[in-house]
C-alpha cells in the first residue's frame, strides 16, 4: 500500500480531470443500465398491453425515437471524452513519473552503475513505468465505475424485487473468497516473472553492445545457448504466471456464470406460476448481465492492477536507491577556481569489504602546475583520480581545491570546473556540433568551431559530407579512435575547466593521431592545472612532478630527471618501456 501512497502523489496534479473523467465514465456506463427497462417497457406497456394497435405502435415509436437519441447522439461524444481523457491523464502521469526517475537516476552514485546492468535499469524505466499505467485508468478509474454500476444496478433489481435481487447475490461471497485467494499469490507470480524479463533485458542489452566482441572470438552458437538459458528462465516464470492466471479466470468466470443461472430459472418458474410478469424477467436477466460483466471485467481488472502493483514496486526500488554523493546545504559555489589541489591521508576502498584500493596518499599540487601519474596497470591511478570530481567519496582523509574540501563544494560546481579526457570516450547518438555543445550548451556556434580548431578537429569535421551535423553513431562508432579523441577534447576545450584531468589520453591511438592530440592536449593543458595519467612515459617527461603509484601507494616522486638519477620504480618501468621500444 506504501507504493499506491507514493505513486499516488504523481496523480495528485490531476485530480479535477479525474474526477471529470469518473463523472463522464458514470454517464457512459449508466447509458446501457437503461436497456433492460426498455425492455420491461415495451414487453408489459406495450406489447402484453391492453389498448388500439395504433396507439402501441406510437408508443413504441416514441420511446424508440427517445432511446435512438440517447445510444446514437449522446452516447458517442461521452464515449470519446472518457477514453481520451482517460488515455491523457494516464500519458501525463507517466511522463512525469519517467520525468523524475531519469532526474534520479542523473544523481545516482557510480558505484550504483558498476553494480547495476544497464538494461535492467532501462527495463524498469521504460517497461515498469508502462505497466504502471493500468493503476491510473484501471485502478482509480475503471474499478470505480464497475464498483459503481454493480451497485446501481443491484439498486434497480432490488427495486423490482428484493427476493429476486438475494438470489442474484448468493454467488458474491465465493466470489470474495476466491479473488482473496488467487490474486495474492498472483502478485508474486508477476513480480517474479517482471524481474526475470528485466534480468533477460539486461543480458541482451550488454551482449549487442559487445558484439563485435563475440564475433571476434567466433562465439555466436556459444551466446545463442546462453541467451537461451535466460530465455528459458523468463518462460518458466511466464507459464507459471500464465497458468495461475488461467486457474484464476476459469474459478471465477465459473461463479460468475452460476449466479444468472440461478436467477433465470427462478424468475421462469415465477413467470410460470403467474408470480412475475414476462418483461420484468426478461429486465432482471438482463441486470444481472449488468451486475456480472463488471465483476468480470473487476476479474480482469485485478490481474492487470496485479501487474501494476508489482512494476509499482519495482519503480520504488530504483527511486528508494540512495544518493551517495550529495552536496551539503551551506554548499560552496565558486565562480573562478584557481586550481591548487592537495590530498591529505587519502584512502579509498569501493566497498566495506574490498580490500583498499588507495592508502597513504599525501600530494600538494600547485595552481598551473603539471603532475603525471605513472604505474603499473590497476596500481590505483585512475581510482585516485576519480576522486577530485567526487565520482566516489575518500574513505579517510580529504581532497581540497584551493583550501576546500570537495565535499563541501556544491557537486555541479566542482564538476563544472573540470574538464577530463578518457582513453575511451563517449559520444553520444547524435551530431558532431551536440556532441562538441556537451562542453557548454549554451555556446555559439563561433565557439564550437574554434574549440574544434584547437583540438585539430575542424579540419577533418569539414571533410565529412554533413560537416558539424554528421551523426557519429552509438558511442561515435562511425568515427575513427583518433577522431572521437579529438571531438572529446573540443568539448573539454568549449568547456575551458580550471583543472584538467587526461586519463590515458593517447595510450589506444596511432602515432600520427597521437601527434595531433598531444599537440591539442599541450594547449589545453597550458595555465591548468593538469593531472595525466599515462601508460607510455616518453609522452611526460616534460612535466614539473612525476608520482609513481603501485599497490595503492605513492612510491616514489619527483621530476622526470630526478628520478631517472634516483634509479628506483620509475627508472626500471622507463627502461623496460625504451627496451620494449627497441625490440619492437
Amino acid at each position: 500500500m506504501q507504493g499506491i501512497k507514493r505513486y499516488l502523489q504523481f496523480v495528485k496534479p490531476y485530480n479535477g480531470q479525474i474526477l471529470a473523467t469518473i463523472v463522464i465514465g458514470l454517464i457512459k456506463f449508466g447509458i446501457p443500465l437503461l436497456t433492460p427497462l426498455l425492455l420491461k417497457y415495451i414487453i408489459d406497456d406495450i406489447i402484453q398491453a391492453e389498448g388500439p394497435l395504433a396507439d402501441k405502435t406510437g408508443k413504441l415509436l416514441t420511446v424508440m425515437g427517445i432511446a435512438l437519441f440517447i445510444f446514437a447522439v449522446l452516447r458517442p461524444p461521452i464515449e470519446y471524452y472518457r477514453q481520451y481523457l482517460a488515455q491523457s491523464l494516464a500519458s501525463r502521469v507517466l511522463y512525469d513519473l519517467r520525468k523524475h526517475i531519469f532526474a534520479h537516476l542523473q544523481k545516482l552514485s557510480l558505484r550504483y552503475y558498476s553494480n547495476t546492468k544497464t538494461g535492467e535499469v532501462i527495463s524498469r524505466v521504460i517497461n515498469d513505468v508502462e505497466q504502471t499505467k493500468d493503476f491510473v485508468i484501471t485502478g482509480l478509474m475503471n474499478v470505480w465505475l464497475d464498483t459503481a454500476t454493480i451497485f446501481i444496478a443491484i439498486g434497480v433489481m432490488f427495486s423490482m424485487s428484493p427476493k429476486l435481487t438475494l438470489i442474484a447475490l448468493l454467488i458474491l461471497p465465493l466470489y470474495a473468497v476466491a479473488v482473496k485467494y488467487f490474486f495474492a499469490r498472483l502478485r508474486q507470480l508477476t513480480k517474479a516473472r517482471s524481474q526475470a524479463l528485466a534480468s533477460m533485458q539486461g543480458y541482451l542489452h550488454e551482449r549487442i553492445q559487445g558484439i563485435s566482441v563475440t564475433r571476434s572470438f567466433a562465439l555466436e552458437e556459444y551466446e545463442k545457448k546462453q541467451f537461451d538459458g535466460k530465455n528459458q528462465e523468463f518462460l518458466v516464470r511466464a507459464l507459471n504466471h500464465t497458468g495461475w492466471t488461467a486457474k484464476t479466470f476459469s474459478s471465477v468466470n465459473t461463479l460468475t456464470d452460476l449466479g444468472p443461472l440461478l436467477v433465470i430459472g427462478f424468475t421462469a418458474y415465477q413467470v410460470l406460476h403467474g408470480n412475475l410478469t414476462l418483461g420484468t424477467m426478461v429486465a432482471f436477466v438482463g441486470y444481472m448481465d449488468s451486475l456480472y460483466n463488471p465483476l468480470r471485467r473487476l476479474v480482469n481488472s485485478s490481474t492487470t492492477l496485479t501487474q501494476s502493483f508489482a512494476s509499482m514496486d519495482r519503480v520504488f526500488e530504483l527511486l528508494d536507491e540512495p544518493y551517495e554523493i550529495e552536496s551539503s546545504p551551506d554548499a560552496v559555489h565558486k565562480e573562478v577556481m584557481r586550481g591548487q589541489l592537495a590530498f591529505e591521508d587519502v584512502a579509498f576502498r569501493y566497498n566495506e569489504r574490498d580490500p583498499y584500493a588507495l592508502q597513504n596518499i599525501s600530494l600538494d599540487i600547485r595552481p598551473g602546475q603539471k603532475v603525471a601519474l605513472v604505474g603499473l596497470s590497476g596500481g590505483g591511478k585512475s581510482s585516485l583520480v576519480s576522486l577530485i570530481p567526487r565520482f566516489y567519496d575518500v574513505t579517510e582523509g580529504s581532497i581540497r581545491i584551493d583550501g576546500i574540501d570537495v565535499r563541501d563544494y556544491d557537486v555541479h560546481s566542482l564538476r563544472s570546473h573540470i574538464g577530463i579526457v578518457l582513453q575511451d570516450n563517449i559520444l553520444f547518438s547524435d551530431t558532431i556540433r551536440a556532441n562538441i555543445l556537451y562542453g557548454r550548451p549554451d555556446a555559439s556556434e563561433e565557439d564550437v568551431i574554434a574549440a574544434a580548431e584547437a583540438a585539430h578537429a575542424h579540419d577533418f569535421i569539414m571533410s565529412l559530407p554533413d560537416g558539424y551535423d554528421t551523426l557519429v553513431g552509438e558511442r561515435g562508432v562511425k568515427l575513427s579512435g583518433g577522431q572521437r579523441q579529438r571531438i572529446a577534447i573540443a568539448r573539454v576545450f568549449l568547456k575551458s575547466p580550471s583543472l584538467l584531468i587526461l586519463d590515458e589520453a593517447t595510450s589506444a591511438l596511432d602515432l600520427e593521431n597521437e601527434r595531433y592530440i598531444q599537440e591539442a592536449l599541450q594547449v589545453l593543458a597550458k595555465d591548468r592545472t593538469t593531472i595525466i595519467i599515462a601508460h607510455r612515459l616518453s609522452t611526460i617527461t616534460h612535466v614539473d612532478t612525476i608520482v609513481y603509484i603501485e599497490n595503492g601507494e605513492i612510491k616514489e616522486m619527483g621530476s622526470h630527471e630526478e628520478l631517472m638519477r634516483k634509479q628506483g620504480y620509475y627508472y626500471s618501468l622507463y627502461h623496460i618501456q625504451n627496451f620494449e621500444h627497441v625490440q619492437g
